[in-house]
């Protein structure tokens, strides 16, 4: 018997919900009476609705985040017309702040606020029992971790050959960034350390290589961090691939050591950095020394074969746009692989609603809550600073443009790209959904039209990046110089030679 459902509602089919596995696996005598259903957020909610209820489950549970918490609207909304008399009990960061405003909580019979790992088994067990409580909303006091079971035998077979395996060797964040709900924390804290590494074991046993630590803050007990990484250097295989969140200006010698030794392919490091205006760090309470965050940068560019993926945030209170774009320029000078550009968020719960008065910020009344305009950024800059985040993951942070991107952005990566943004909406008037082909005519376009790259230079650029992702989805008009390119790398032509075909006309 299905006495309960726990309800994932995830982005990707390749997505796996870590905190639902906390609560399967913390259900104690409850457990046989409990079944995890994960759908992605773009199923039909009455789909969604007829499998839950096909359980005939007594109590529903939900997680709420900011990225699907509409769609879960709707879902709930059809289960209490459908089936009112079945307990439906919400958790989530989305739904543990600001409740009474909410219309999630007036739909739900229970809100758990905070870290519910065993206090939903706990609410479970009254309600089962007869025993209902009758507030609604339920404050979570935050478990002593050596009482937390570790959701790790809850992966399936079917989770480890098909999706990405989510971890965390710590809870908690000691800094108060003020638009992160991590800043609500008074510290970190870590799992016992053996009995993390034996269930990491456990999991590389079953077959499990792409391991995604959610802590926020990896790099911060260097001591552990270096047996992490000590244990998965001693499993090294080709197909290893780990993903860690580091704090940026805490890199000592110890780690540097290690991380030197992963192989391409292997490591992909988050480093936020958000901005490097220091007014805007202290006014938002973010502790970071820039000269070494730039430092630890350059050192893991130059030093380490890690995937960089750096964070940057657009609307920062008292931030215009001439400080966002020193920011950027000088990280891309710095070339990590990835700049992740993101709009400010205001999440339920931080501090960063004490600045709203001063600065008139402006947020959208619907998740994800994204900044429309400041006092130093209006609405239409908002807007295109949207546009130019979206223009640069397709065309920077896809890769796929590793040649012809040095020549649009030249010696202004900023505003260069700015100024390319706005020409691509102009023109194109799409954001999203531009075919491949069509971009390259683009690109091929702002280079010489805009930015007055010569014309040869422009398409041996694009052949290159052609050439260097296969012929598939090569635009026509670089056919001929992509077989010159791809003469020149067959027949391994000197570089001076080289050079000079390139130059050359093709007409």
């Amino acid at each position: 018997m299905t006495d309960i459902v726990l309800a994932a509602l995830n982005a990707k089919y390749l997505h796996a919900s870590l905190g639902l596995r906390y609560l399967l696996a913390n259900m104690g005598e409850l457990r046989s009476r409990t079944q995890l259903l994960e759908f992605i957020w773009d199923q039909k909610p009455t789909d969604i609705a007829e499998r839950i209820l096909a359980e005939q489950p007594r109590i529903i549970a939900l997680g709420i985040y900011i990225w699907n918490a509409n769609e879960m609207l709707q879902l709930i909304q059809i289960l209490k017309t459908v089936a009112p008399n079945i307990h439906i009990i919400l958790g989530g960061p989305e739904i543990s702040h600001e409740q009474q405003e909410q219309t999630l909580t007036k739909l739900a019979d229970y809100v758990i606020s905070g870290q519910g790992d065993l206090a939903f088994a706990e609410l479970c067990r009254l309600i089962l029992d007869g025993k209902a409580p009758t507030e609604k909303l339920i404050q979570a006091t935050p478990p002593p971790l050596d009482q937390i079971k570790m959701p790790y035998d809850e992966y399936t077979d079917i989770d480890v050959a098909q999706r990405l395996i989510y971890v965390e060797a710590s809870r908690g964040c000691p800094f108060k960034c003020e638009f992160c709900l991590s800043s609500l924390d008074k510290t970190a804290w870590p799992f016992a350390l053996e009995d993390f590494l034996q269930a990491m074991d456990k999991l590389h046993r079953r077959g499990v290589r792409h391991f995604k630590f959610v802590d926020r803050t990896f790099n911060l007990n260097v001591k552990a961090s270096q047996r992490i990484l000590q244990f998965f250097l001693d499993r090294m295989s080709d197909d290893l691939f780990l993903h860690f969140e580091v704090i940026p200006d805490h890199l000592p010698a110890d780690l540097k050591e290690l991380l030197v030794k992963f192989p391409a392919g292997t490591l992909q490091l988050e480093v936020g950095v958000q901005t490097f205006n220091e007014e805007v760090q202290a006014r938002i309470s973010r502790k970071q020394d820039n000269a070494t965050t730039v430092a630890n940068l350059h050192w893991l560019r130059e030093h380490t074969e890690a995937h960089l993926h750096v964070d940057l945030i657009v609307g920062l209170p008292g931030e215009d746009l001439d400080s966002f774009a020193a920011s950027f320029n000088r990280l891309w000078e710095l070339r990590p692989h990835e700049i992740q550009v993101g709009l400010l968020k205001r999440l339920r719960g931080t501090p960063i609603v004490r600045h709203t008065e001063e600065f008139a910020m402006a947020y959208a009344p619907q998740p994800p809550y994204s900044l429309l305009a400041n006092r130093d950024l209006d609405f239409v800059t908002m807007q295109r600073l949207t546009r130019f985040a979206r223009y640069w993951d397709m065309l920077a942070n896809s890769g796929r443009f590793a040649h012809a991107l040095p020549l649009l952005l030249a010696n202004d990566a900023f505003g260069r790209f700015l100024q390319f943004s706005d020409w691509l909406h102009a023109t194109s008037g799409q954001t999203h959904k531009i075919a491949l082909p069509r971009l390259f005519q683009f690109i091929h376009q702002a280079l010489t039209e805009i930015f007055a790259v010569p014309e040869q230079e422009s398409l041996f650029a694009l052949a290159r990046d052609c050439s260097a992702y296969g012929a598939k989805g090569c635009p026509g008009f670089l056919h001929r110089h992509l077989q010159q390119i791809q003469q020149i790398e067959r027949s391994n032509i000197p570089t001076r030679q080289a050079r000079h075909l390139q130059t050359t006309s093709t007409k």
